[in-house]
């Protein structure tokens, strides 16, 4: 009996065909669950993870709301991968509507200097 895969792991699966990172452009790939986000960079040819933040970091949490912490989770990647010397990513919102927390990190990291 075949696995029906639904809701957020199909969009998840859609996007990804389309989607590829590589060393110059990584793929900026977001998680979020119920209190915490996180994001990382891959490179997807050579399979490895280039650069990765998240609100469970010592430090990395705030007062402020959740949306806030993803701004600032953000805003760590893009200041990470441009130490790295890595200027432009693709963006993956994992299947997650392109709303709230996940918009809030995408402009966190715009701001910070990183182009999508």
């Amino acid at each position: 009996m075949a696995m029906q895969i639904v809701g957020r792991e199909r969009r998840k699966l859609r996007i990804r065909r389309k989607l590829s990172g590589t060393a110059e452009r990584p793929r900026l790939t977001v998680f979020r669950s119920s209190k915490h986000i996180y994001a990382q960079c891959v490179d997807d040819v050579a399979g490895t993870t280039v650069a990765h933040a998240g609100t469970t970091k010592k430090g990395a949490a705030s007062d402020g709301t959740k949306t806030d912490d993803a701004k600032k989770i953000g805003a760590a990647i893009a200041k990470l991968l441009l130490a790295k010397g890595i200027k432009a990513v693709v963006f993956d919102r994992n299947g997650y509507l392109y709303h709230g927390r996940v918009r809030a990190l995408a402009d966190g990291a715009r701001e910070a200097g990183l182009k999508f």
